[in-house]
């Protein structure tokens, strides 16, 4: 296989041919899916034994080795990373062995018949970004409060209310008032009903002091901005991949800094 080339396939190997590839793609630190008819045995903290039957068994670049039947999304056997592997051709087929040094625990396979055996040259450096949960926002708007606007100042997280909790409350720079909602989906009828719910409480308990009422979200739909609206209430556009960015970028800071 050529470096440029990412994915090679082998349809019907014999033994020998089959064994040869693994080798090579191993040796060349590729990595591989095979599809075949095969036994299964393990030994280690535990032993078992897998009767024969067709299944899928990836060997990734790292040395992590997974097992997979025809159903599941979990792995029936597993190695983790850093595996060495041992392959040959026998009379009974194509003998396949895992074997993890500090446990001392091994995944022999035998392959009756290997139906095909994928090698790949993947390339893959991007990064991993999880685009966080409702928290994750919140602790985004603690550590950078400009996200909702300038001078906005977070007092309380999760504040306490007859309905429920408020996500964020604080003041803004004219020392209104400023209860927020977050919602990490596209903001619905609901979620501004939720939020009228909790202006309630606040207002009852502000003594006069003028309350705004603010949903941020990365999107909202028409209905709900038609309410908002109408409420006198407020959308603020914040998607969870800003907040995980944030967070990636700024320590979080101590609630105390912002009182």
């Amino acid at each position: 296989m050529s470096e440029q080339q990412s994915v090679e396939h082998y349809n019907n190997p014999d033994p020998a041919n089959a064994a040869k590839t693994i080798v090579d793609a191993l040796n060349k630190n590729r990595s591989l899916i095979i599809v075949g008819g095969c036994i299964i045995k393990y030994q280690g903290r535990a032993n078992s034994e897998l009767g024969l039957g067709e299944r899928v068994i990836i060997i990734k670049k790292d040395g992590s080795f997974l097992v997979h039947r025809a159903w599941d999304s979990q792995p029936v056997n597993w190695q983790p990373p850093g595996c060495i592997f041992q392959t040959k051709s026998t009379k009974k087929g194509v003998l396949l062995k895992a074997i993890r040094k500090k446990l001392r625990e091994s995944i022999e396979i035998l392959f009756s018949k290997v139906f095909i055996i994928l090698v790949l040259n993947l390339k893959d450096e991007a990064e991993f970004i999880m685009f966080g949960s409702e928290e994750d926002m919140q602790r985004a708007v603690l550590a950078k409060p400009e996200l909702i606007e300038e001078g906005f100042k977070p007092i309380l997280k999760e504040k306490v209310v007859v309905q429920g909790f408020v996500d964020v409350y604080g003041i803004d720079s004219q020392g209104r008032i400023v209860a927020i909602e977050l919602k990490r989906r596209k903001a619905q009828v609901q979620d501004v009903v939720q939020l009228l719910k909790y202006l309630e409480d606040i207002k009852r308990k502000s003594a006069g002091r003028t309350v705004r009422g603010m949903l941020a979200a990365p999107d909202i739909s028409k209905e709900a901005s038609v309410m908002i609206q109408a409420k006198g209430l407020e959308f603020k556009t914040l998607s969870p991949k800003t907040c995980a960015e944030v967070l990636k970028l700024t320590s979080s800071k101590k609630l105390t800094e912002f009182i």
